[in-house]
Order: structure tokens, then sequence, then C-alpha cells
């Protein structure tokens, strides 16, 4: 069982597009929204916050992300109000970013910590900007990879990597021309750009580096299942 994860919005569409998305990158996991109000208007809908809550947790409990303010304090008093308010928990992150980091960190088997970790580190902007140019040296093995799926590492296929990854014990970056990201972010990694043509570099250390480097060339020349 996994996390399961309520996307608190104003908005029931904005909050159901999210959940949509969000289950591209995590197919195993329950992403629920709970936007708007019940005459489809703007606003929260505590109630409907509540049960979103509890068809969410599958044993592995919850984490909610909000958009605003007053979606936050809907999402804390609908957990003030479980029987058990310490199974789920409320991310302080950016709700789109948010959603798809928390989304990939519960399909790869991460606690309630962990996921709400995610979404919280989603907003900062290492995150977001590739790593310092690569000036060489920097240890472990590397491969050279080219990308031939259509779109290169867009969204579904760089969280497909992630969740593979983060599997191996190892240190995975992936670069592009003097650009570097952290091959366990998906938002880094979609920050690279990569299109489909790229010759991207896969450098990995650490006990299982040549693992996770079998591993994302199996998926790189597979087209990441595409």
């Amino acid at each position: 069982m996994s996390v399961g994860i309520v996307l608190v919005s104003h908005s029931g569409k904005l909050a159901e597009g999210l959940a949509e998305l969000a289950a591209q990158m995590a197919p195993d996991v329950t992403i629920l929204p709970a936007g708007g109000l019940a005459d489809g208007g703007i606003g929260t809908d505590y109630d409907e916050v509540v049960a979103a809550t509890q068809r969410a947790d599958s044993g592995a409990g919850v984490v909610l992300l909000y958009d605003l303010g007053s979606a936050q304090m809907t999402a804390e008093l609908a957990v003030e109000s479980l029987a058990d308010p310490s199974a789920a928990l409320v991310a302080d992150g950016p709700l789109v970013e948010g959603a798809i980091a928390a989304a990939v960190a519960a399909q790869a088997g991460g606690d309630r910590k962990a996921v709400a970790e995610a979404a919280a580190a989603a907003g900062m902007p290492e995150d977001l900007m590739p790593a310092p140019p690569v000036t060489g040296g920097g240890g472990g093995d590397e491969i050279e990879l080219e990308l031939h799926n259509e779109v290169g590492l867009h969204a579904r296929p760089a969280a497909v990597l992630v969740r593979t990854l983060s599997a191996f014990d190892a240190e995975v970056k992936v670069g592009l021309g003097e650009q570097e990201a952290d091959g366990h972010s998906v938002l880094a990694l979609m920050s690279l750009g990569a299109r489909q043509g790229d010759r991207i570099r896969v450098r990995a250390s650490g006990p299982q580096a040549s693992e996770a480097l079998a591993k994302a060339k199996e998926l790189v020349e597979g087209n990441f299942g595409e």
C-alpha cells in the first residue's frame, strides 16, 4: 500500500485536472481532488476534504496539499477531525509542483513524512534549476545515452526514471550540455529540457551505481515504455 494524496483547492476543475496529471506519474497511488464547493462554486468544502482524506487512506496514511491560505485551514481542520489525526499530514509546498513530487515519492514507497517533504522541497529554487555547469572529475561511473522517445524527458518519462532509480543505493546525476540535474527529482530532470535526439549523460556513484546505470540505459533504450 502507498500513502494517499488529497489535493485541496478552491477550484474543483483545478483539483480534478491536477489529480489526473499526478496520476500519470504515480499509477498505483490514490490521488483524490477535493476542490470547490458542493454547488460547483469557488471555495473549499470541509466535509468534502474530510471524506476525501478518509477515502485516500489505504492504511499508509495521507498527505494533503492546498492552494491558498483558507484551503490550508480547511485541510488542517479536516486532519484534526480524523479518528487518528497522526495518520495524515498537511504539506507546505506549491500545489502543482508539490503534487507531482509527492505522487512520485508515494509511488516509490515513501512514508507520510517523506511524501510531505518531497512536496515541500518542490518549492525550493534549487529543485527547479539544473545544477551548476559540469566541470569533470566528479567521480563515479558515467554513460551517455541518446533519447529516442518523441518528447524526451517530459513529465511521465522523468517520473518513470525517478521511480526506478529510487530503488537503487546510488546517487545519480543526469546531464545535458553543461547542465546537470538530480536523478531523483522529477522537476529537476524536466528543467533540463532534454528532447528527442539529445544525448544525456547519466553519472552514478555508490554501492549500486552500476545497476542504476544499467537500468537507466534499459529505460532510455526502451523509450520509457511509451
